[in-house]
């Protein structure tokens, strides 16, 4: 390699462990941009592995590849909206809550002195909870049927 400042997809693919498919797709999003090509080969700025490591940071924190193309600029410096941290904060906190709750519910249940688990009035509220709570994430996530309303 003729520049320090430049690596092939290879090494990016190496010191990051992603594979090489995965880096075109995230060219592809416009996650990451390389910045020529020696034949065939992909080249990039060396500060795509940090790039990539923020990338995989925000991941991990659930956000999708479409949120996180819109926090990186054209230079490909993160533009982070603080508004939109506090939001996924706000959705994981959600989520915590909920699974420690069905994990409090699962737990009771595995204790549970009833003979049959079913006949328990803690696992009867549990049941119900998780019903209203599957209907309502059903409700959101389908489609409206053409002349119904919700």
């Amino acid at each position: 390699m003729s520049n320090h400042r430049e690596i092939d997809i290879r090494e990016v693919s190496k010191r990051t462990g992603l594979p090489s498919s995965t880096l075109r797709y995230y060219e592809e999003k416009g996650l990451i941009k390389s910045i020529s090509r020696r034949g065939i080969t992909r080249i990039f700025p060396v500060s795509v592995v940090e790039q990539l490591s923020l990338i995989s940071l925000a991941r991990y924190a659930g956000f999708s590849l479409d949120e996180i193309a819109s926090m990186f600029t054209y230079s490909s410096q993160p533009n982070i909206d603080r508004e939109q941290l506090l939001e996924k904060a706000d959705e994981l906190d959600k989520n915590i809550r909920r699974l420690k709750a069905m994990r409090d519910g699962l737990r009771h249940v595995a204790n549970c002195p009833e003979e049959n688990q079913l006949e328990c009035p803690n696992f009867q509220e549990l049941i119900k909870k998780a019903m209203k709570l599957q209907h309502k994430e059903d409700r959101k996530t389908k489609p409206a049927k053409p002349g119904k309303r919700h």
